[in-house]
């Protein structure tokens, strides 16, 4: 393989990252971003107001976005695994 088709596979694995835990990374910094602002807006510093509501969201985002991040995953492994299998 030629470095060029490497540093490709590693911008599909970097790319493929991204879009795969993107949308649950965005939901957690989203959350935490308006506990933040309500904390501070009302200097309630209280650890279960910042934690019980993001795991909510998160696991939540998680369990809709569960089937998005594993066809994502799968069609890139099976990518690679097809790549890899050609060169033999």
């Amino acid at each position: 393989m030629e470095f060029d088709a490497n540093i490709e596979h590693l911008r599909l694995a970097f790319w493929n990252v991204v879009m795969a835990a993107g949308p649950i990374l965005g939901i957690a910094l989203a959350i935490g971003l308006v506990i933040g602002i309500i904390q501070a807006a009302t200097s309630i510093n209280e650890m279960t107001l910042s934690f019980v509501p993001k795991l909510v969201f998160v696991l939540g985002g998680f369990a809709l976005l569960s089937s998005f991040m594993m066809t994502r995953l799968s069609d890139y492994f099976s990518f690679i695994f097809d790549t890899i299998s050609g060169m033999g």
